[in-house]
């Protein structure tokens, strides 16, 4: 009897199972959803070390303590960087631009990035900085611009103001805005 019992027991057991299991069967499209519902990320990585290349060359390094996947939004997916970021930028005939920020949220649809807090952009070629609190980086326009307060830096010059847009490299710049002293060229009026 007790030999009865103990299979009868063993059998509603491995039933169970079996039925859970099979009950169990959502879709990735279903736990992507549930993810973005709840708004959490559908990857982090940390400590990423991410190198961009445009056949066989490199283009650019990210560099981040902390990545969080948003791209699971039907609207807007966006990558965020709560621990800040690193960019470094390499042109085509060597010289580099370096980005750098406390706080990022990349959208990937419009590849405009928004990078905020302690932000710094240094031309290593021209030996010119920008430093700000908030910048907007479009990266398929290879542009940025800020409406906050800034400082740029060159050889001749620093300049503070409020309002700022260039391209990424920090060249041809627009300042608006602006104290301080600057030094300009014939050519350059």
């Amino acid at each position: 009897m007790k030999v009865i019992k103990y299979n009868i027991y063993k059998n509603i057991a491995i039933i169970g199972l079996i039925a859970m299991f099979f009950s169990c069967t959502n879709s990735k499209k279903e736990v992507q959803d549930f993810l973005a519902d709840k708004n959490l990320p559908i990857a982090i990585g940390k400590d990423i070390y991410h190198v961009y290349k445009d056949s066989g060359r490199i283009t650019s390094k990210l560099i981040t303590p902390l990545l969080q996947d948003f791209t699971n939004r039907k609207e807007h997916p966006y990558n965020k960087f709560p621990k800040g970021i690193k960019i470094i930028t390499i042109e085509k005939n060597g010289d580099s631009t370096t980005i750098i920020g406390d706080f990022a949220l990349t959208y990937n649809k419009t590849r405009i990035s928004e990078i905020r807090d302690n932000v710094v952009i240094i031309n290593h070629a021209d030996n010119s900085k920008l430093e700000t609190n908030q910048l907007f980086w479009d990266q398929n326009e290879k542009y940025l611009f800020t409406e906050d307060g800034f400082r740029l830096t060159t050889e001749t010059s620093i300049i503070n103001g409020f309002g700022f847009e260039s391209r990424q490299d920090l060249s041809k710049w627009v300042a608006k805005d602006i104290t301080g002293e600057v030094e300009t060229k014939d050519d350059d009026l």
